[in-house]
């Protein structure tokens, strides 16, 4: 297997996905081949790999890559270009904390740190029993509901660091 260090990008040789036929790689190539045309849907399709995945591993790229007929290097541009895909995996229950201006500016550092603090773990990572994982990003909308913390789908308003461990307990 390559290391995540070999950048397709960079021109390092990933050998060809080996026969992914399981029953996750079909669910995808059903959805590529009841588009209409491949040409401008690969966002979409990398959409619909990493919700079937749960995040996008350079294998599951290069299967995309074959698949749409697109070099490597295109796709793995598009994934490492936009934060919404991942390369590692997420935990059951993905922790999102915003850090934009006003939740910044409200306190959510001091949220991040607890929840850091409460799961023994940081930025980027996954606990150990794979049940949650942590990240930041830039911001939600909800400005006036500051500071904002996403667990899935779900939405936590006006969070203060003192509510963490009652918000994990949830889960």
């Amino acid at each position: 297997m390559q290391s995540s260090s070999c950048q397709a990008a960079a021109g390092c040789s990933l050998p060809k996905y080996a026969a992914k036929t399981g029953p996750l790689y079909q669910e995808v190539r059903d959805f590529i081949n009841a588009l209409d045309t491949k040409e401008g849907h690969l966002v979409t399709v990398l959409h619909k790999a990493q919700s079937t995945f749960g995040y996008l591993p350079v294998e599951v790229q290069q299967f995309v890559a074959d698949e749409m007929g697109l070099p490597l290097a295109q796709v793995y541009g598009v994934v490492s270009f936009y934060t919404f895909f991942t390369m590692v995996p997420k935990g059951k229950f993905p922790i999102s904390v915003c850090m934009g201006t006003a939740c910044f500016v409200k306190g959510a550092s001091r949220v991040l740190e607890a929840m850091k603090e409460q799961l023994q773990i940081g930025v980027g990572e996954v606990t150990a029993d794979g049940k949650f994982s942590i990240d930041t990003l830039r911001c939600v909308g909800g400005c006036a509901l500051a500071p904002i913390v996403m667990i899935g789908d779900r939405v936590f308003s006006n969070v203060t660091p003192g509510q963490v461990k009652k918000i994990l307990a949830e889960f």
